[in-house]
């Protein structure tokens, strides 16, 4: 490495990815990605096994990225609530619901001997978001096989001691439009009609419920039976300007333009960033339909002109939480023994 960096980790409940960031370019260097030893691998192991399989897991591969060149300290991004020191409270979509808290700043300082800084996915993602310290408020939401958000405000990531803030995922937009549980076994969950895994169930059956049509679709065409579609060839069809798959997708953007507008109404929000593989999938075309959802809701105190500036794309790659939790260390310093920093 030409310059001393930051190790950077983003743990994941498919995937477990490390890197070098570099602050003087901005660039992330010596990427890799290996398959989470955790839930999605061993779904029946028990989740104290679990917990403890990922954590050295997480531990192994940390030291083999330090190795890689003059590292000034550690940054970790965290699929669950993660607290004010750094400590995980939950881990659904890693090794399940029932195990216990687990310090991973602590223990990893102790284990690998190098400052650790440990924050949830998407608070690290928003660092990436950051151009200043006069940045202006935003929220940044993640639609992918669930959906979560952060708030970005006067420099600070608006959550509270105890990682909690941001779980619109999980806000109970109306039981009779959920097709599948969310993942925390709530029903009629946004994360579970708006997501990824949300809009493609809905699609299934709607082509159930309408074969004919579907077979007509672009959906059809690609795939005879709706229960074999795919949410490639879901995102593909939109992309396209299917009006099939579209309709599916404006169903479930409603809610979801609605919890947008509840977060303005409530703290006056008025950018809001995408990413997240289903959505990015889609591209621009999601941010133009949600948009239009948006529109249809109206905001007061908003123009058109006003709602259409609301939503854009962010940066079609899925190195947000990594290049993210770099810019946060340079932002923060390495010595902070903290998990959500301002």
């Amino acid at each position: 490495m030409s310059e001393p960096g930051f190790a950077v980790m983003d743990v994941g409940g498919t995937h477990l990815r490390t890197g070098i960031y570099q602050p003087g370019s901005g660039r992330l260097e010596a990427a890799r990605r290996v398959l989470t030893d955790g839930i999605a691998l061993h779904p029946g192991d028990p989740e104290m096994d679990l917990q403890q399989r990922v954590t050295e897991q997480i531990v192994t591969e940390a030291a083999k990225t330090l190795c890689l060149g003059d590292v000034m300290g550690l940054g970790v991004a965290f699929a669950g609530p993660v607290t004010a020191t750094g400590s995980v409270l939950a881990a659904p979509t890693i090794w399940g619901g029932d195990s216990r808290r687990l310090d991973l700043a602590d223990l990893l300082r102790n284990r690998l001997g190098v400052p650790v800084t440990v924050v949830n996915d998407l608070t690290a993602a928003v660092w990436r978001y950051v151009r200043g310290p006069d940045e202006p408020p935003f929220c940044l939401l993640t639609i992918s096989s669930g959906i979560g958000n952060k708030v970005y405000w006067g420099g600070r990531v608006l959550i509270d001691d105890d990682g909690y803030g941001g779980e619109l995922g999980h806000w109970a937009c109306g039981a009779d439009v959920a097709i599948v549980p969310c993942d925390c076994g709530g029903s009629g969950h946004l994360g579970a009609v708006a997501s990824g895994r949300g809009v493609l169930a809905a699609a299934r059956a709607a082509g159930l419920k309408d074969l004919p049509g579907y077979q007509e679709s672009a959906l059809g065409r690609s795939v005879f039976r709706p229960a074999d579609l795919s949410n490639e060839v879901l995102a593909a069809a939109i992309r396209d300007h299917d009006v099939f798959g579209t309709d599916v997708l404006r169903a479930s953007l409603r809610p979801l333009a609605q919890a947008i507008m509840a977060v303005f109404f409530a703290i006056g929000v008025r950018r809001f960033r995408i990413i997240g593989g289903f959505a990015q999938a889609i591209g621009s075309r999601y941010a133009q339909l949600l948009t239009e959802a948006l529109q249809e809701i109206g905001g007061f105190g908003l123009t058109a002109a006003d709602i259409d500036q609301l939503v854009t794309m962010g940066h079609a790659d899925d190195d947000h939480s990594l290049i993210g939790a770099g810019r946060m260390l340079v932002r923060t310093g390495t010595g902070i023994p903290t998990g959500e920093v301002a």
